[in-house]
């Protein structure tokens, strides 16, 4: 080609290398957007799942409700109320007074048994109060929750969609705790403890009113269509980002940019449930639902979405970190430096004492970039088998892939020198 046909092939060339980067750059853009806007429900539809199809999860999830103090002593005011108000005191005070009277007594004492029904009422809610409490506080109905929810599983259904039939039940716009089984050992133990008619109390009203809102029905269809996509949704996400990652011109960068994305998206939705639960709090009448039990419902209910939240934030943390290291800047280039000093040095000293690697050590040092792909692999890997990882097995996990590039490291730094067999047939070191 002549000087003029090579510059104008070298333009072209430029012109299509170009754009080729800007439609990389756009497919990445896109990805990522849409990977950031579905995370936080990636992780609020992978809770619901849990909750729905893993018993000992719900169990764990529920079980602390019922060992609240403000949800025991709520419980024990409204049973107390209903039991004493299912016993006619004045109809017993009345009964006194015609009795008195056919007696004979002077009409002052027929009379001032009306008076009673006042002091009689308040003894009787007093003792009422005290049984339920011990029955309430006791291991005895920890143990009772637990068993309905375990053997009855099917609340999860109840709560999260309306749909099914245990201890706990939705209503319209309030989720209700059956407390049969309870009301049942109150009145057995009021018999124990002396109150004879406590066995003739009618049936009452076996349900208390755990949650309280008028916008239940709109958060059981949110909970219905996450439920469907609780296991997919996660997924999808990780494919979109490592699509993004892929189509990227520079793949280090992206990975870093997808990980602070993903971890501000973490964040927002951690300051989502904050502010969802001061509406919640603020929707719920004290005369339904005592505020310091209603936050501690609310509290216990979500931890495993909030402990989850902070986990992908931890993760996210750590990726961008790492993809941080591994770039150009002067401090990510020292901090690599330093390692591999300190690993090079003590190899080096191990080897000095005979503590030599050899040929495995040689291999693993030429194949560096494939042992710290495995050890990161297998990170991940164990991070996506573990069932429901904390905060704390990220850091367990992290800690451990530290150490074994570490001991990689100085393994590889401890291979020695290498020998080569001279002319005569004897080998002879090489210095390293």
């Amino acid at each position: 080609m002549s000087a003029a046909e090579r510059d104008e092939y070298e333009r072209l060339r430029k012109a299509a290398h170009g754009r080729h980067r800007r439609l990389r750059y756009a497919a990445t853009s896109v990805l990522l957007l849409v990977a950031f806007l579905l995370a936080p429900l990636a992780v609020v539809a992978a809770w619901v799942d849990s909750e729905v199809s893993d018993t000992d999860r719900y169990v764990q999830t529920v079980a602390p409700i019922a060992t609240k103090p403000s949800v025991q002593n709520t419980v024990t005011d409204r049973l107390t109320k209903r039991v004493v108000d299912s016993v006619d005191v004045a109809a017993f005070t009345d009964a006194i007074g015609r009795t008195l009277q056919k007696e004979g007594a002077p009409p002052q004492v027929v009379q001032g048994a009306d008076a009673l029904t006042g002091p009689l009422k308040s003894a009787l809610s007093s003792a009422v109060h005290s049984v339920v409490n011990r029955v309430v506080t006791s291991d005895k109905f920890a143990e009772v929750w637990d068993d309905a929810n375990r053997r009855a599983h099917a609340a999860v259904v109840k709560v999260l969609t309306g749909e099914g039939d245990s201890a706990i039940q939705a209503g319209t716009d309030s989720i209700d705790l059956n407390i049969g089984t309870l009301i049942d050992e109150v009145k057995k133990d009021l018999v124990n403890a002396g109150f004879d008619q406590a066995s003739k109390i009618p049936d009452v009203d076996k349900k208390v009113t755990l949650l309280k809102t008028d916008k239940l029905n709109e958060a059981q269809d949110a909970m219905r269509l996450l439920d469907v996509v609780g296991t997919w949704l996660p997924v999808l996400v990780l494919v979109l980002s490592a699509l993004a990652i892929w189509s990227a011109p520079r793949h280090r960068v992206a990975l870093m940019a997808t990980a602070i994305g993903i971890g501000i998206m973490m964040i927002v939705l951690l300051v989502g449930l904050a502010v969802m639960r001061s509406v919640y709090l603020d929707s719920v009448p004290s005369s339904v639902l005592p505020r310091n039990a209603a936050a501690d419902i609310y509290d216990t209910f979500i931890r495993f979405l909030k402990n989850s939240t902070v986990t992908v934030l931890v993760i996210a943390v750590i990726t961008a970190l790492a993809a941080y290291l591994y770039g150009p800047s002067r401090p990510a280039r020292w901090v690599r430096g330093t390692a591999a000093k300190g690993t090079g040095v003590t190899g080096r000293a191990m080897a000095r004492r005979g503590l030599r690697t050899g040929d495995t050590g040689r291999w693993l040092s030429t194949h560096v970039k494939w042992t710290t792909g495995i050890a990161i692999g297998g990170g991940a890997l164990a991070l996506v088998l573990w069932n429901y990882p904390t905060p704390g097995a990220v850091a367990l996990i992290l800690g451990i892939v530290v150490l074994v590039l570490i001991v990689l490291g100085i393994l590889a730094a401890a291979s020695g020198p290498e020998r080569r067999p001279p002319a005569d047939g004897r080998s002879t070191p090489v210095p390293g």
